[in-house]
């Protein structure tokens, strides 16, 4: 095997490793609908997604009274809760996640979701063993700041000019480019193909098989 170009893989979760996208954007909806809020389209719910709760609230409804989006949060889980058992993993990320962690590379999440939320996702799926460290956006900074890939690093001992981070968005691309850690786009989650090309990704994989493909040959 190659010398290796990375020690350290980073991973999103939603719309990365999991197949969450969609359910997402119909949560973030229904709590609008919820309290009588303009119902965001589907493309301007997706891009969102990757933030941190309350970040992504503003962003999405940036004109209502802020006093609302504690309430849209609110309600944003209370729909996700209902339904998040419903979801599952992409096909074959379980066979890359297992056959990055069994050739050594530390492997990471840094997600926007909570630490409870994370936690509850990743047994339920059952792959909590095979990530070394996580850090979600109730934690520290929401992306694109750079805090979680620095954290990351820090705590697993990284260099991170030896670390990859891999997203569906780009806050996930940012946060890599702002921390000086490589970014690996994927196409199949919820920004489109010509918004992560412009944050100017190593590689941007159209599936997962692209992306465990070109991990094992390059990585």
């Amino acid at each position: 095997m190659a010398r290796k170009q990375f020690d350290l893989i980073v991973f999103d979760w939603d719309g990365t490793l999991m197949d969450s996208t969609s359910t997402i954007v119909k949560c973030i909806q229904a709590a609008a609908r919820d309290l009588a809020l303009p119902i965001p389209r589907d493309d301007v719910a997706a891009h969102v997604i990757g933030l941190g709760l309350h970040e992504a609230m503003q962003a999405v409804l940036p004109e209502i009274d802020p006093a609302l989006y504690p309430r849209m949060v609110e309600r944003y889980r209370y729909h996700f809760l209902s339904r998040d058992h419903e979801l599952a993993l992409f096909p074959g990320v379980h066979e890359m996640l297992n056959e990055l962690s069994h050739n050594g590379y530390f492997l990471a999440v840094a997600t926007g979701k909570s630490r409870v939320g994370l936690n509850r996702a990743m047994n339920d799926v059952k792959v909590l063993s095979l990530f070394d460290a996580t850090r979600c956006a109730d934690e520290t900074f929401s992306k694109p700041h750079p805090a979680m890939l620095q954290e990351l690093t820090r705590e697993l001992g990284q260099d991170m000019r030896r670390t990859v981070m891999i997203g569906d968005t780009t806050h996930d691309l940012l946060m890599a480019n702002n921390a000086g850690a490589q970014g690996i786009a994927v196409q199949y989650g919820a920004h489109p193909a010509d918004q992560l090309a412009a944050c100017k990704p190593l590689y941007s994989a159209p599936s997962v098989a692209d992306l465990h493909q070109w991990l094992s040959g390059n990585a």
